[in-house]
């Protein structure tokens, strides 16, 4: 989770909403990423997004079955239907968005068996998006 947080400030220095994402695959880091939406002015550029397509042209092949997502915000249903097509296992994230986050609006969307695990440097992530929406206010 450090290392997707570390993307989540290089998120922030480029303007972007602070959230990163890591992908790894038997224990070895295989796709970091953070948010291009601005930079790439697309809408589905978020960092799970990203992190996907890196770990799946890293890895040869669509499906991400041996590895594990680690993004410091609970994805939004679209990354959350992708991270499911794409049938990752494990997802683990920092802070709950209980105003976008998938659990809220499309709880079953991931793959039938995967895992989910929310709260891991839940606070360092919530601090992060509640500084940079502050100081865009």
């Amino acid at each position: 989770m450090r290392k997707a947080l570390a993307e989540a400030e290089l998120a922030l220095h480029e303007g972007e909403i602070p959230i990163g994402a890591v992908v790894v695959c038997k224990d070895r880091i295989i796709a970091r990423a953070h948010n291009l939406t601005e930079t790439l002015t697309d809408v589905t550029a978020h960092a799970e997004m990203q992190a996907i397509t890196m770990a799946a042209n890293e890895l040869g092949g669509k499906y991400l079955t041996d590895c594990t997502l680690y993004v410091t915000v609970e994805p939004c249903p679209m990354c959350a239907g992708a991270i499911g097509w794409a049938q990752v296992p494990r997802i683990i994230y920092g802070a709950a968005d209980p105003k976008r986050g998938f659990r809220e609006y499309a709880p079953r969307v991931l793959h039938p068996k995967a895992e989910s695990k929310g709260g891991i440097l839940e606070e360092e992530c919530r601090q992060l998006m509640q500084d940079f929406f502050k100081s865009r206010r």
